[in-house]
């Protein structure tokens, strides 16, 4: 593979080095910013030599080349465009996100503080599926002195949660992480009630009182936008203060402040107000995938995957974080996992049906990562590409989630879905599979009726310097019928034949006045050079291959001399015909005329 050729392609296809913002790459995608969308050739790009698959997500444009390519891809790509090598992955994020809408912004911001913390959601999650498959097969276990330690490290997480997201959220809005971390504590704290606790029945008293705002003393166990919020107006605060408190006081004035200020506010309006909004909103999802019969799932699996390609999926993050917060059962995971299984079933269908090795080699592969539950590969480069097979995966998410909603399935963590989920579904197994397997099914079944390989569109170049006439110009009744194969004939203008495309030589003519190729996309060509010229035995003709070579497109294939044969009496009229047209569903001859060896001259389409 030519990798310079490769970023070449790609370059000229994305509007040039003047339309890349930035680019870089990671295990097997380049990942390029554009300037301007417009410009960009997805069609063309994925013809390139080596490309797997594009599409644009998360304000990237994503060339998929595989592992061990991409990286010398790149290469050669940041030489042409003139591109900062030392770019990162996190830097092509920075300015992907620069471009992006308000809403997607923010969208991304909440995905950006949650998932840092998703190994530790699902560590004990993890630990709390498998104590309770353990406690069902072993009854008696649950009395045990390990059993009770393994499960207070089972819910550390749920229970220290405000903390961790607001360690994160610091991190993310620029504030000092440990201020952060008071906050959360503040927001926790054992002088409150725990709200898991009042749900219970626990008493209450008034934490604050103000006229008719009266402010409960109870923690925020269960939230998750309060302290994102709450964070975020410390983060302001802070900065605000840095920049104002002279350098020498800055240490003791700016965190007390920044404490004080945030606090106060936290406790008596951000943690109220936003906890009943955050509450409303847990409600309206709760209610939507509960409505009876599964209807609100069976939608929901439906439409999960279009959310992906808007970008905007990482906001189902708050809402699972939130269902474990509140009653440790994440009911939104399995509708994940129904309509990621369901876009990596309708890929499959697309591996096993087409015929395009091309096609088949970017489908199975992508296919694969979405039953692991990373479904950008699947979604973008196969499914949305072709439609049916996502529409295919749409409605085997639907179903799948319909039967996650009647089976009542439920995970103890988030961050993992597809074969993994399975380790955090322990005591909703056997609905899980289920969940699984219909989605699996649905999806195959109805991508493998609805997709059909699209039509190859194979590009034809002159195989000599002269002008082209319609075949029927040939004085030779077998070629002017098209008898012998559909093409075009040829008025040299120089006395050598070259290769059209890369290929074998299938047949070379003791007589050298005709030569068969059969190039590396199936198509068998003809090149006969002239009418009755095998009456001359070879002679004025002169060939610089041999039958089994491989030989490149533009490559001299046959000399001979133009004058003697003229002077011998025969036409130099050169039919070059596609010898297996029935193969094709049509053949298109172009624009007749002068052509170079640079000029296409007709166009098949299987």
């Amino acid at each position: 593979m030519d990798y310079k050729l490769a970023a070449q392609g790609v370059l000229e296809n994305i509007g040039g080095a003047q339309n890349v913002v930035s680019a870089a790459h990671c295990a097997t995608r380049l990942r390029l910013v554009v300037a301007d969308n417009a410009k960009v050739k997805k069609a063309a790009v994925e013809e390139v030599e080596g490309v797997k698959g594009c599409f644009e997500a998360a304000g990237q444009l994503q060339v998929i080349f595989g592992t061990g390519t991409v990286n010398k891809v790149y290469e050669e790509f940041v030489k042409l465009a003139g591109t900062d090598a030392s770019a990162t992955k996190e830097d092509v994020k920075k300015a992907a996100a620069a471009k992006a809408p308000w809403y997607k912004r923010g969208i991304k911001t909440l995905g950006d503080i949650f998932v840092p913390i998703i190994p530790a959601i699902v560590a004990t999650g993890l630990l709390c599926g498998l104590l309770g498959g353990l406690a069902r097969l072993f009854p008696g276990m649950a009395d045990s002195h390990f059993f009770h330690l393994l499960d207070m490290f089972s819910n550390t997480a749920l229970t220290f949660l405000p903390i961790l997201i607001a360690v994160s959220a610091a991190k993310i809005f620029g504030g000092n992480v440990f201020l952060g971390a008071v906050i959360g504590m503040i927001m926790i704290h054992p002088s409150l009630v725990n709200a898991w606790a009042v749900s219970g029945g626990a008493q209450t008293a008034d934490l604050w009182s103000w006229g008719f705002w009266h402010i409960q003393n109870v923690g925020y166990q269960g939230h998750v936008i309060p302290v994102v919020v709450a964070v975020l107006l410390m983060s302001t605060i802070e900065k605000k203060f840095h920049k104002i408190v002279p350098e020498m006081f800055d240490l003791f004035v700016t965190p007390l402040c920044t404490v004080l200020i945030t606090g106060f506010l936290t406790m008596t309006v951000i943690g109220p107000v936003f906890a009943l909004l955050e509450t409303w909103v847990l409600g309206a999802a709760g209610f939507l995938i509960s409505i009876p019969f599964g209807i609100g799932s069976f939608f929901m699996g439906a439409a999960y995957a279009p959310t992906v390609v808007a970008g905007v999926h990482h906001m189902y993050n708050a809402i699972e974080l939130g269902m474990l917060a509140e009653t440790g059962k994440n009911i939104w995971m399995p509708l994940a996992t129904a309509s990621n299984v369901a876009q990596g079933a309708a890929a499959l269908a697309v591996a096993v049906k087409t015929k395009q090795k091309k096609i088949k080699s970017m489908a199975l592969p992508a296919s694969l990562s979405a039953f692991m539950g990373i479904t950008e590969p699947a979604i973008f480069g196969v499914n949305v590409r072709f439609m049916k097979p996502f529409i295919a995966g749409m409605v085997g998410g639907a179903a799948g989630a319909l039967v996650a909603s009647i089976t009542k399935v439920f995970a103890t963590a988030n961050g993992v879905t597809g074969i993994f989920g399975f380790l955090i579904t322990t005591e909703s197994f056997v609905g899980y599979l289920f969940t699984f397997v219909v989605a699996t099914v649905v999806a195959f079944v109805c991508s493998w009726a609805l997709y059909k390989d699209p039509p190859v569109v194979i590009t034809v170049k002159s195989p000599m310097n002269g002008k082209a006439v319609a075949l029927s110009e040939t004085p030779d009744e077998s070629f002017a019928s098209g008898t012998l194969g559909k093409g075009v004939a040829f008025i040299p203008e120089e006395g050598a034949v070259y290769a059209p495309a890369d290929g074998v030589v299938e047949t070379l003519f003791d007589t050298k006045h005709a030569v068969g190729i059969t190039a590396t996309n199936g198509v068998e060509f003809l090149i006969h050079i002239g009418v009755n010229t095998v009456e001359l035995g070879g002679k004025y003709f002169e060939a610089h291959i041999k039958e089994g070579d491989s030989v490149k497109a533009g490559q001299k294939l046959i000399s001979f001399d133009m004058a003697k044969i003229k002077e011998a009496g025969y036409s130099l009229v050169t039919p070059f015909i596609v010898a297996n047209s029935d193969d094709y569903e049509f053949i298109k001859i172009g624009e007749l005329g002068n052509k170079t060896l640079k000029d296409s001259v007709f166009e098949l389409k299987k």
